[in-house]
């Protein structure tokens, strides 16, 4: 930055993920990990470039975290909260930068076909390629969205959860395909 000055763009895409149970104490190392990397992760790299961002009163900070953090998946507890989690880091720095001439965007995909979704043994509606994925991804953050669910169909299935009464909710995913927990992250 001292060399070139404030980016027009920093997207931190920070993500691991991995199969969890919350009643198993075992899982508890797999959560902390998830929180560094998915959370601290992408608040630590986008930190690091707000203050030179603000002063140029230009630029655009992303972050990339997940419709998973609509509603916790059982079996990916984990996973969930920790893109719950960056969302809402998310929106606390967007209003915190409002006026500030910086823009933050939230994109939160569906599946995308990469080899962190390539392991599930589970139906993934809507389940992109990558490189349409980045196509819409650039889109949304080029529009400068504050907030974007790609693909927009996931962005339904999202609202519908959201609103889904917690019994309903209940029953409806007792018996959802899980994410394997053998998996090191």
């Amino acid at each position: 930055m001292a060399r070139f000055g404030a980016p027009q763009l920093v997207i931190a895409n920070a993500g691991v993920s991995v199969g969890t149970h919350g009643d198993d104490p075992r899982d508890i190392a797999k959560l902390r990990r998830l929180l560094e990397v998915n959370v601290t992760g992408l608040a630590a790299t986008l930190a690091a470039f707000a203050p030179a961002m603000r002063a140029a009163r230009s630029g655009t900070l992303c972050g990339i975290t997940s419709v998973a953090g609509v509603r916790g998946i059982p079996g990916a507890g984990a996973y969930s909260a920790s893109k719950a989690a960056a969302a809402s880091w998310l929106e606390s720095l967007r209003v915190e930068l409002r006026g500030s001439g910086v823009c933050v965007v939230t994109i939160c995909p569906g599946y995308i076909d990469t080899p962190m979704t390539r392991v599930n043994r589970y139906r993934m509606p809507f389940l992109l390629p990558a490189d349409e994925a980045a196509r819409r991804i650039a889109c949304a953050i080029a529009n400068r969205r504050r907030f974007a669910v790609i693909p927009w169909q996931m962005g339904i299935v999202a609202r519908v959860l959201q609103i889904l009464p917690a019994p309903l909710y209940d029953r409806l995913f007792a018996r959802a395909g899980r994410k394997r927990r053998d998996l090191a992250i």
